[in-house]
């Protein structure tokens, strides 16, 4: 370093600094030692004073326009000399790349009246993204390696305990979060100091306390306040979630995109509720699914269901913010039915950019399922269908006699809606008459209580019934078609010609089932009175396929983010560097039409063409890249698409961008 200011020091009769464009003129930057380039870098841009102005007359009328200070906040890339008495970028002045614009790193800029328009058409230039890119990367390790070394693992720093009283309270805290983690209750029976047995909690407490000398001296010589009664609990819990409410509103807030995920179900004391979870980025730049709360409603229309979900989406995204929300999920059929009058439809009139979207965390099988359970006949079938798995768990011995007749188990059936498999419908349908031996050995066997042998019973008349057996055929073709479906989508390497077709074969074969209904469901002729005569069930049959077409038109109706997620597979850059993908790229911009085509494009290209970034195993790994390296500016619409397809819950199966609150 001392050559080089000896060198600048006899060009100008003082040492200049090592950042100024002067020296980087004397001394390019391409001839300097490492530790002089890493200098220069934590540095910066100079940013010196020009005495710059310019005359102008527009209309008649002169003007006098004058450099401004500002300029250096607006763009960080901007420096100046005070020799030339011009601005340079910052960025290009230490590269000089080929197809470099000279006015930028040789004589400056001095055009006052048009250096706006200059600095946008700098700023989307190719090479100068490209230099960007390399003092972001310079004196660092290579992308490859910060992923490697250990997935950037976030460093939590824990702050010091200042005060005694915060110190106890946390873990008093501390013990409300154990026991409601694992749903255990705060209050015991008794809980005086001779008690045996005073609770978990305040077993908790005093298993903390007898590790921690500070809590165990408060518990035994407090006087005014103790932490432990049932009122300090209370306020505890409103406080808390006080916190984590105005915790989750601040990011969304400050999020660029949100999206909200609605599960309608209902409580232990079967009252109507909705399931409201927000999935957004934070301001640490990490993806977040957030549950919000559960929202009390006097029934499930798609009225109630609508006006609830309006309400907590004002207080989220007030009148300017209403663009920020980019999708809306539900998984069920009820609060959606209608294309004009579903929940989804009329969150879309007022949040005109929350596109309707399909989950993977929400089965496909249980959702056409509910898509026809408004029809009385079918819900009921569906109800006694989640008999059969009941009915073998709750004893050893029935599921012996299962397994010694049948020698296959029924899947499990759960209340909780997203976890019913139609794989009940199958085993049913195809051990159907085992099951009825099985029964039939229940209630003869002699060995089994009054309330087995009576079940069984019910059962049994259940198999033979013809409404039970119509419909269990009818739900027996349907449900191959609905899985494989759901599996057809669970793809990463998808595009919107293989969408449109596994969307249309699914909508021909239930078609080609709607038209097949009188040959395809008839059962043979039996001497018990058939409860639905033939045109009911060519009714029933036909009403519920009419309801899966219509259904599933909708839920997918809008796919173009999973064709926009291909853009940035990390696996697919080698070949999109060959030819880019134009095509998916149109469908982007139409889809989120706030874009710049051009300026993506362009940063796409640079992105394709760097081994850098190839490392990327996917969305989120090239988000956290772009973010910790500082590239967020330089690359803007492409971090917008990416906080665009991470917030928006996919239908496939990413991994590490699909994980979903609505599983736990």
């Amino acid at each position: 370093m001392a050559a080089s200011s000896r060198q600048e020091q006899e060009h100008t009769g003082f040492q200049l600094p090592i950042n100024s464009v002067k020296s980087l003129l004397l001394n390019p930057f391409e001839r300097r030692t490492l530790g002089e380039k890493l200098c220069v870098k934590e540095l910066g841009p100079e940013k010196p004073g020009l005495n710059l102005t310019q005359q102008t007359q527009e209309k008649g009328k002169t003007y006098q326009r004058s450099f401004s200070l500002n300029w250096y906040d607006r763009k960080a890339w901007l420096t100046g000399c005070g020799f030339a008495n011009a601005v340079f970028c910052f960025l290009c002045l230490l590269f000089k790349m080929p197809g470099t614009d000279t006015t930028w790193t040789v004589t400056g800029v001095r055009d006052l009246k048009h250096l706006s328009e200059r600095i946008k058409k700098h700023e989307c230039s190719k090479v100068h993204m490209n230099n960007a890119v390399k003092l972001a990367l310079l004196g660092r390790i290579s992308i490859a390696a910060q992923l490697d070394e250990g997935h950037r693992i976030a460093v939590r720093k824990h702050n010091e305990e200042v005060d005694k009283n915060r110190h106890i309270l946390s873990k008093i805290i501390d013990c409300v979060k154990f026991c409601g983690a694992f749903e255990l209750a705060l209050r015991g029976h008794n809980e005086t100091a001779s008690s045996n047995n005073p609770g978990i909690f305040r077993g908790l407490v005093d298993l903390v306390a007898s590790l921690d000398g500070v809590l165990d001296e408060h518990l035994k010589t407090a006087t005014v306040f103790k932490g432990t009664s049932k009122t300090v609990q209370n306020k505890l819990l409103d406080c808390m979630l006080s916190v984590l409410r105005d915790c989750i509103l601040e990011d969304v807030k400050r999020a660029d995109y949100l999206a909200i995920q609605a599960d309608e179900t209902t409580d232990t004391a079967t009252h109507c509720q909705l399931v409201l979870v927000l999935r957004y980025i934070d301001s640490l730049n990490k993806v977040r699914e957030r549950f919000y709360e559960f929202i009390q409603l006097p029934n499930s229309t798609a009225d109630t269901v609508a006006t609830a979900v309006l309400e907590r989406l004002n207080t989220f995204l007030p009148e300017g913010q209403r663009g920020k929300l980019i999708a809306q999920v539900y998984d069920g059929a009820a609060v959606m039915r209608g294309a004009t009058g579903g929940v989804q439809r009329k969150v879309k009139d007022v949040y005109g950019s929350a596109n309707y979207v399909h989950c993977y965390a929400h089965q496909l099988n249980l959702i056409m399922q509910q898509a026809t359970s408004h029809i009385t006949k079918v819900g009921a079938f569906f109800s006694d269908l989640g008999g059969f798995a009941a009915f073998f768990s709750r004893s050893s011995k029935r599921t012996a006699v299962l397994d010694k007749v049948v020698a296959h188990r029924l899947p499990g059936a759960s209340s909780t809606r997203w976890n019913f498999h139609s794989r009940a419908v199958n085993t049913i349908f195809e051990h159907k008459d085992d099951l009825l031996k099985c029964f039939r050995t229940i209630r003869e066997n002699g060995e089994f209580d009054a309330t087995s042998v009576r079940e069984a019973g019910g059962f049994e008349r259940m198999l033979e019934d013809e409404d039970f057996s119509f419909f269990l055929a009818f739900f027996h073709k349907i449900m191959a078609h609905v899985d494989m479906l759901f599996n057809q989508l669970q793809k990463r390497n998808i595009d919107s010609v293989y969408i449109t077709g596994v969307i249309q074969r699914f909508t021909n074969s239930i078609q080609a089932i709607r038209d097949s209904i009188p040959l395809s469901v008839q059962q043979p002729p039996t001497k018990k009175r058939r409860a639905l005569g033939q045109e009911e069930q060519h009714r029933l049959a036909t009403e519920v396929c009419d309801t899966i077409l219509n259904h599933a038109k909708e839920r997918f109706s809008f796919t173009k983010h999973l064709i926009s997620a291909t853009l940035l597979q990390g696996d697919l850059f080698p070949q999109h560097s060959v030819k880019f993908p134009d095509s998916a790229l149109e469908t982007t911009v139409e889809a989120y039409p706030t874009l710049d085509k051009a300026k993506l494009k362009t940063e796409l290209s640079l992105v394709y063409e760097n081994e850098e970034f190839m490392a990327c195993s996917g969305a989120l790994a090239l988000f956290q890249v772009f973010m910790e390296n500082n590239l967020q500016d330089t690359f803007s619409e492409t971090v917008s698409l990416l906080k665009i397809l991470i917030t928006t819950p996919m239908t496939t199966a990413e991994s590490e961008r699909c994980f979903s609150t609505l599983r736990g």
